[in-house]
């Protein structure tokens, strides 16, 4: 017992001393090498990317192959130039987070927070099916029916036999029945 106790020790110490010289190794070799380079732009005589220009000007002619071009800048006015004007931020796995805290106020019967998220989840994602159903059910719960119908027309537009299509449906008919009896208690 004592001698398989011995080894046992030995072995340990000459695993941990072992260890310590090759990290220690790695560590000073490592740290005096120079950084990669790619031997392929030396030979070809390239420059780095930020040397390089490219040519962003139209090709000639350009105007007379293309007179009509221009029409939509000058609609815009003098405010407008050739960059893009507006930019849109796509990003799904916001609107999908949007869409499931939206869930959780519509949970807790907070339909204006809920209505809000949603309304963000098709800011990032405009033809969200999901997000139009569950805002269009917010609606609904605010007595905003104009809108509501909106959103679930949307939503069937997006997926028509999708699956809250038949909820959508009926939610459709709810609101219609619901304007109707409005109309003739009007009258």
């Amino acid at each position: 017992m004592q001698r398989s106790g011995f080894l046992l020790t030995i072995c340990l110490c000459l695993a941990v001393a072992g260890h310590g010289q090759t990290s220690s190794g790695n560590r000073d070799s490592n740290q005096n090498q120079p950084p990669p380079r790619s031997d392929r732009d030396q030979e070809a005589g390239e420059s780095s990317s930020r040397d390089t220009r490219i040519d962003l000007s139209p090709p000639k002619n350009d105007a007379k192959d293309h007179p009509n071009s221009n029409v939509a800048a000058s609609d815009a006015g003098e405010e407008s130039s050739a960059d893009v004007q507006e930019f849109h931020p796509y990003d799904p796995h916001r609107a999908l987070k949007d869409i499931e805290v939206g869930d959780f106020y519509f949970k807790k019967r907070n339909y204006r927070a809920a209505l809000d998220r949603y309304r963000e989840a098709l800011f990032y994602k405009p033809n969200d099916a999901l997000a139009n159903f569950r805002m269009a059910q917010s609606l609904e719960k605010l007595t905003q029916s104009d809108e509501a119908v909106e959103h679930y027309q949307e939503y069937l537009k997006i997926l028509p036999n999708g699956p809250q299509a038949e909820e959508a449906r009926k939610g459709l008919e709810r609101l219609k029945a619901r304007s109707a009896s409005g109309d003739q208690a009007k009258q």
